[in-house]
């Protein structure tokens, strides 16, 4: 009997805990809209600053011509399109050849072997660069698509505000079931560990800082005064490092801000490419941090696995109260899920599998912390590093 009073006062106890995270969660959360901004759509930019776009391609058959047409379409009139074919070993060169003979603007730039000490990415961007002679210089993925105002809209927005640098979110295409129950609520945990929007655009915090490299726009003199891509060459996130050392530096402004209406994103189109591209993100993002990687773990377990295993107990053991506080959890992190789509314009419903995500990702954390600290590093796109800062290394059939 007093052990079956221990346990009862365990799992009780294990209940109140989880509230208290999803009460945190939440109280975190309503501060992180605090200072949105979005950018409004501006048709087209009389006198608009010469503008070079470089996009990295890796194996992107699949969603290069979308994007690379997207881009052509563009309302300014001073655009080059510079495309890094990173050593692709799909149809992505033939598709970059044909689409280059189509239209002037689109330069093919054939990407150099990964040298030593180079993560993959920086290293097409900085060869990307190197080729650019714009003004302002826009780094995009390959699987974006752009609306025809979206250069124009961004510039615009930069100069008015006297921004340097401008990066946005991004609107998040969600074809298949994985998509929708795990992606929205891992890119939520990102921004809302990152901090307000308020504090992330605030110069004087340095702290909070985070750029989303789907969609990276930057004065040419910002990015050479900062190191170009070199300064960001074993950054296995490469975006955030970005942010960090921008705001870091003082000298010039960083903006995050809304664009759903102005690009697109299909960012994974598997569960295992999601796993992959997060697994290659989080521990690094983190800077290795072990304690905030525990927290995390923590807190999305918390927030999902733990409460929904108590709740099915106290169903099983007539527990109505602990049931209801479990339940309560799972709805707190839904709720703070569709209060987050109402800004990133990602349908309500899929509010409902935010637990889902939750735990996901909570799996992911792990599983970066391990690989990365049992020595087996993380792998993308065939290439595999280490995942310590400062210590890259890869490996790779066509690197």
């Amino acid at each position: 009997m007093k052990r079956d009073a221990l346990g009862e006062r365990l799992l009780d106890g294990l209940a109140h805990l989880c509230a208290l995270v999803g009460l945190a969660y939440a109280a975190r959360a309503a501060t992180i809209a605090r200072g949105w901004l979005r950018v409004p759509v501006v048709a087209t930019l009389p006198d608009a600053p010469a503008l070079s776009v470089v996009v990295p391609a890796r194996d992107e058959a699949r969603s290069i011509e979308r994007c690379v047409r997207s881009l052509l379409a563009q309302t300014i009139e001073d655009l080059e399109l510079i495309v890094v074919d990173d050593r692709s070993a799909d149809e992505t060169p033939a598709i970059l050849e044909r689409l280059a003979r189509e239209d002037r603007r689109l330069r093919v730039v054939r990407g150099a072997a990964l040298p030593e000490g180079w993560v993959g990415k920086p290293w097409a961007l900085a060869q990307g660069a190197r080729a650019a002679r714009g003004e302002w210089l826009l780094f995009t993925d390959a699987d974006t698509w752009h609306a025809p105002e979206a250069c124009s809209s961004t510039l615009a927005f930069a100069l008015a505000r006297g921004a340097d640098a401008l990066s946005l979110a991004t609107y998040q295409e969600l074809g298949t079931a994985a998509e929708r129950a795990v992606l929205p609520a891992i890119l939520g945990m990102i921004l809302i560990a990152c901090g307000p929007m308020d504090a992330l655009n605030d110069p004087s915090l340095p702290e909070h800082a985070l750029a989303n490299g789907q969609y990276l726009l930057v004065s040419r003199q910002a990015y050479d005064a900062l190191g170009g891509h070199e300064a960001l060459r074993d950054a296995l996130v490469e975006d955030v490092e970005f942010a960090r050392r921008i705001k870091g530096d003082g000298r010039y402004r960083l903006l995050l801000a809304g664009g759903e209406e102005l690009v697109r994103v299909r960012m994974y189109r598997s569960l295992h490419e999601i796993w992959d591209g997060f697994t290659k993100n989080m521990f690094a993002a983190a800077h290795g941090d072990l304690r905030a990687l525990a927290g995390a773990a923590v807190v999305l377990s918390a927030l999902s696995v733990v409460p929904a295993g108590l709740a099915l107990d106290a169903a099983a053991r007539r527990r109505p109260v602990r049931a209801c506080e479990a339940l309560l959890c799972l709805a707190t992190g839904m709720a703070v899920a569709a209060r987050g789509f109402r800004f990133t314009r990602l349908p309500l419903r899929l509010a409902w599998w935010a637990p889902v995500g939750y735990a996901f990702c909570g799996a992911v954390v792990l599983n970066s912390t391990l690989r990365v600290l049992s020595g087996r590093g993380v792998e993308w796109r065939g290439r595999r590093y280490t995942g310590r800062f400062g210590d890259v290394g890869k490996s790779s059939p066509h690197a």
